[in-house]
């Protein structure tokens, strides 16, 4: 049954995907209410409602649930249990949560559908050791939970970086993954409807620096196309496994193999961000569209080339520059422009062939 406009929709996380979403439902005629525990999310400046709480509040969770007609996330580092007091009106629900916010069992549950990079779940200083001696250096570690844009992840590059690494990511329970040679970075970002429908964008080249997305750019090249295919098998298999409705996101490697997968998303992503000037239906809509039980947009990309790039830290700073060509600025109105935080995007759209 569709959510008809004039609905609420309720959003955990007041971040700027939760604002970027709440702007195309209030585009839908939908409002919507933002569940945060900070003072002045930004996410809350676009919205109809706003309640400042923790997330593991379950009492502040049932008050939030009755004023919704449904509730999505806008990033799964949330409490699991909590978030039941929201029942079925929570799409995605709490599975794809529980998954991808766990390295290990995120990488247990991906390699029944595709392929991932050798690793062990490590959770104390021998462990780390017997994985280095297990798959050979280099490899990273990645704490289980709470890692984002590069955090919680230390490179060991001999067995003199063991302790150093393990100290790094605080000492933490963590998955040592071997480090692979690949040739790039790709995301397959899929929406799933309740009837098990499923629509697909173009797969961006991702850029990162220092653990951060700099640039998605389509065409993403012959090499990311000619595995596009292949990822999004898996991808759809992945979303079909975990029954899951709204937008989610796979991230790949493009090695000679084939398409190696190194995470999932269970949400709208920032490589995602290029679809709202660039494609059809952007993310934000189509993830509205998808919670509320309403049809699929089309995904074709309105141009020829495609490419975003982050504004991250002081760069916001030179916010007038890019008004004065044809790109598109989004800003997401956060405060103190601190290095490594994502302070909007621009995005370029070219409709020559």
């Amino acid at each position: 049954m569709s959510i008809p406009p004039g609905s609420i929709i309720g959003i955990l996380g007041g971040g700027q995907l939760g604002r970027m979403m709440a702007l195309a439902a209030a585009q839908l005629g939908y409002r919507c209410h933002i569940f945060d525990p900070h003072e002045r999310p930004c996410a809350a400046e676009v919205a109809s409602l706003f309640t400042r709480a923790s997330f593991d509040d379950e009492v502040a969770l049932r008050g939030f649930a009755d004023t919704c007609d449904v509730a999505t996330y806008e990033f799964e580092n949330l409490p699991v249990r909590p978030l039941e007091a929201l029942g079925s009106k929570l799409r995605p629900g709490t599975r794809s949560l529980a998954i991808a916010q766990d390295r290990a069992h995120e990488k247990e549950f991906i390699e029944k559908y595709a392929r991932v990079a050798p690793w062990r779940a490590v959770s104390n200083l021998d462990e780390v050791e017997r994985a280095v001696a297990a798959l050979g250096t280099p490899l990273v570690l990645k704490t289980r939970r709470y890692g984002y844009d590069g955090k919680g992840q230390a490179w060991i590059h001999s067995a003199n970086d063991v302790r150093l690494a393990w100290e790094a990511i605080g000492a933490e329970p963590a998955v040592a993954e071997a480090g692979i040679s690949f040739d790039a970075e790709f995301s397959v970002i899929l929406a799933r409807s309740a009837d098990g429908g499923i629509a697909l964008w173009d797969s961006p080249n991702n850029i990162h620096e220092g653990g951060i997305l700099r640039l998605s750019t389509l065409p993403a090249g012959a090499g990311i196309e000619a595995q596009a295919e292949a990822a999004e098998a898996m991808a759809m298999a992945i979303a079909d496994a975990l029954q899951h409705v709204g937008v989610l996101t796979v991230e790949f490697f493009a090695t000679e193999q084939g398409p190696l997968v190194n995470e999932i998303a269970p949400r709208v992503h920032n490589s995602g961000h290029w679809t709202i000037e660039g494609a059809e239906t952007s993310q934000f809509e189509q993830h509205v569209r998808a919670i509320c039980g309403l049809p699929l947009g089309l995904t074709k990309r309105t141009g020829h080339f495609v490419q975003m790039r982050n504004i991250i830290g002081p760069e916001v700073q030179n916010w007038l520059e890019p008004l004065s060509s044809s790109l598109h600025l989004h800003l997401y109105g956060k405060g103190e422009p601190r290095p490594g935080r994502k302070m909007g995007h621009i995005t370029q759209v070219s409709y020559r062939t």
